[in-house]
Order: C-alpha cells, then structure tokens, then sequence
C-alpha cells in the first residue's frame, strides 16, 4: 500500500499556512477571478499573496495545486490563459482543469508541469479518463463522488494515471460540471463564474413570529422555526413546496456532509493516490482540525495501526455526515 497525498484546501494565506503547519502534503487554491469554481469575495489569492505562499508551502514541503477548473466562454480565454502563465511563473506544482481548451493549451505551452483533471470535468469511466491521459498527458483525475469503492479500484487497473477522491466536505451530488441552477436564478454560473449562490443575491427575512425565510434573488429558498439553525441559501439544498406535497421538503439534496474516514484503508487499498479534503469557503479553524484529524489517520494506517476516527459532526453540513456512493450504491 503506497502513502497517499493528502490534498488540502485553501482559501486565503492563512487557511493555506494552517493546512500546511496541519500536515497537507499538497494544497489547493485560486486566483480571485473567474478561472477558479470557488470566485467569492474575500476568498482567493493576488498573484502577490500566491507568490509569498508558494514559498512558504515549499519550505515545509508542501505542494501546491492551482484550480483554473471552470469553463471559459466562447471567444473570452485570455483570462485563463493569464492565470495558468501567471501560475508558471509563480512555480505552482500542478492545474487542476475541468475544460478540454484550458488543458490542451496548458499541455502545449506548460508540459512540465503536471495536469490534474477537475472533478468538473465529471470524468468517471477508465474510457474518458484514458481520453484524457492520451490527449493532454492528464497525470491525476479527480473522480466524482457517484462511485463505490469495488468501482474506483476497478478504473484505477484500467487507467494509467493517478486517482483522487474526496474524503471529506461537501457531499456535491450535482451532477458535476453541469449544475446550472444559480445561473437560471441569479444570472451568474457556477461553471463559467465561478460563483455557486452569489451573496449579493442572499437575504434573509424573519417575519413577526420568529420563522427565518432564505432567498436567493426573487425565490424563496428554505424557512427555518426559531429551533432550526438557518443555512446558506443554496437552491440544491433548499427545501421547496410542490403539488404533491404540503410541507417543504429537500426536492434535490438534503443538506449533509461525506466522511470517509472509516473507509480510508479501503480507499487505500483499492488505488487512490490522493485523498481530497473540500472547504475552500471554510475557516481557518475547520482546515487546523480537518487536516490534523486525517493526517493522523493516513498515519496510523500507514504503521499498521487502526487510525483514531475523530469526531468531526460539529464541522458538517447540517451536522450530519454520509459515506454516500462509496459505500453502497443503495444510498439515495
């Protein structure tokens, strides 16, 4: 069993020094534009800002993935275009792309520099995955989080290059890549912006008896009693009145986070290479604890030991975890 990496995100400078001191072998991160899938303000790095942090993470050892994994607009590519030069020059270990344009022009003009395909790129058959390897030298695929673990040791005996798989976060059901339900609301796309469930188009309304209503733009996304803790309107996780039904229900998504740390020597001894924490949008505090938690038990397994399972319910969605697909494909 080979020692996976154990890839981190990274938000701002200081969630990417905290995953760094925690123990990530690798981060990830973006510039604040529109190359990256997570373009919120106050998220994000200046090319100054991903200068000073590169050479940090290099210091202790740490590498560092840049995420240009959405989509450019026909005929509007100089901006991606920039961002991967820009990462050249900054000495940035890997991309992390979702678009066929995005990594030929990087196979043609950066072949030194390792290509990871996005999970955005929704690649999970050894078919499109051997498509990509042969045609962009794609060296890592980010596999979607539809997949049993018998299923991704199966591709990794058919593919020649690395897996990554989610471990930990945002259980991200949507189908991958092509989600266009914010953009159909507030104009703006998660694929081409970058922006899923803008927060200029957020509010929040409490009426006289206390009920916390949600919207985003002119639709009401979810209402919250005084008992229930209110979450970020987002429309996959909203819950919604139908005909059908009298009482609002999760018509998409419940809200709800994966855990895979119990199957964590199973990962590892089907294939993967590297295990893929989400929470770019999340604090310094949820990166320290996260990462520390899993660094200790890829550890573990890698002594031989059992590896401690930390309880990490508190830094869910909803407070609630699943193992999703992974485990069985009777999930719904």
């Amino acid at each position: 069993m080979q020692r996976p990496e154990l890839v981190c995100p990274a938000g701002t400078p200081a969630a990417m020094r905290t995953a760094v001191e925690a123990g990530a072998d690798a981060v990830y991160c973006g510039f604040q534009n529109a190359t990256n899938a997570r373009n919120f303000p106050g998220l994000n790095f200046t090319p100054d800002e991903l200068e000073r942090s590169i050479a940090h993470a290099h210091e202790h050892g740490t590498k560092v993935l840049l995420a240009i994994n959405t989509f450019p607009p026909a005929g509007k590519v100089d901006l991606w275009r920039e961002a991967i030069d820009l990462g050249a020059r900054l000495g940035v270990d890997a991309y992390i792309v979702a678009d066929i344009g995005v990594a030929d022009y990087i196979a043609r003009n950066h072949p030194d520099i390792r290509l990871h395909l996005s999970v955005q790129a929704a690649a999970s058959s050894p078919e499109a995955i051997n498509w990509y390897c042969r045609e962009f030298g794609v060296k890592r695929v980010v596999l979607p989080r539809i997949l049993t673990v018998s299923e991704i040791k199966q591709i990794a005996s058919e593919i020649p290059c690395e897996i990554e798989t989610f471990i930990f976060g945002n259980h991200g059901l949507m189908v991958e890549g092509r989600c266009s339900l914010t953009n159909y609301i507030t104009g703006q796309s998660t694929n081409y912006d970058g922006v899923c469930s803008p927060a200029a188009d957020v509010e929040y309304r409490r009426d006289d008896d206390g009920n916390l209503s949600t919207r985003l733009g002119d639709f009401t996304i979810d209402c919250f009693s005084c008992n229930e803790t209110a979450g970020y309107p987002t429309i996959c996780k909203g819950r919604y009145l139908t005909p059908a039904r009298n009482e609002g229900y999760y018509a998409f998504e419940e809200p709800i986070s994966l855990n895979l740390s119990s199957l964590l020597p199973d990962l590892m001894a089907a294939g993967v290479n590297a295990l893929k924490i989400e929470g770019r949008q999340r604090s310094r505090a949820y990166v320290r604890n996260v990462v520390s938690s899993f660094r200790k038990a890829v550890d573990a397994i890698m002594a031989g030991q059992e590896p401690p399972l930390a309880d990490l319910i508190a830094l869910t969605e909803g407070q609630k975890q699943t193992e999703g697909a992974f485990k069985s494909k009777t999930w719904r």
